[in-house]
């Protein structure tokens, strides 16, 4: 579990196939978050959840399978790419931002990118099943980033990013058709579910012969 609340901009430094999957060495900066860091531990990359499974000297790498490749923009990582890192929470952290998973939903095209006088407006695009998850207001990861989506509109939403989150995070390199992974937030998505098993449970019990058995002729 995370929350969002990016620790370090890393880069790429190696990405080598094996086989359906990648296997990608990040570089880190932030010595004193991630200097101990572990193999089998859980790194947030760009929002994605990935497995520790070798270090180097302020290296670590993690193994994409074809899966996460499929549903994030981790494919497209090369030599010297910026990426946005968090590690696992521990249960003693202050929780600056909002539950995210590291499982990443979708990946969004950004529209535009406005600046406000200091602060940054985003407009994202995202694929309309993901609808009922997005909420003015509400929470989103973008690439691993906890921000508050301030307008939403018909398969696009838009979120307004501070100075120290424009500065702390990979965000600044975002311009129109950037591609950027989605999580939505996970009370919302379960919130949806229930309400469409709730739906789907009074559709189907709804019946003549549901009516019969209660005794309605």
């Amino acid at each position: 579990m995370f929350t969002g609340i990016v620790k370090d901009v890393g880069a790429v430094v190696a990405v080598r196939g094996s086989g359906t999957n990648l296997r990608i060495t990040v570089r880190f900066s932030n010595e004193r978050e991630f200097g101990d860091l572990a193999v089998d531990e859980s790194v947030a990359i760009n929002g994605a959840c990935q497995t520790v499974v070798a270090l180097g000297r302020q290296t670590f790498d993690v193994d994409t399978v074809d899966e996460t490749l499929k549903k994030t923009t981790l494919g497209g990582f090369g030599p010297g790419t910026a990426v946005n890192l968090e590690r696992a929470l521990r249960p003693l952290d202050r929780f600056g931002g909002h539950f995210v998973q590291g499982h990443v939903d979708c990946v969004g095209d950004v529209l535009g990118v406005l600046d406000i006088g200091g602060s940054r407006e985003v407009r994202i695009a995202f694929p309309g099943e993901f609808s009922p998850f997005v909420v003015p207001i509400g929470s989103v990861a973008l690439d691993g980033v906890s921000l508050t989506i301030a307008r939403v509109e018909k398969n696009s939403f838009t979120v307004a990013v501070i100075p120290y989150t424009f500065g702390n995070t990979t965000i600044p390199s975002l311009v129109e058709g950037s591609r950027v992974n989605l999580e939505f937030d996970i009370l919302g998505k379960y919130i949806a579910r229930q309400q469409g098993l709730m739906k789907e449970d009074r559709t189907s019990r709804i019946s003549e012969a549901w009516l019969t058995g209660l005794g309605y002729r």
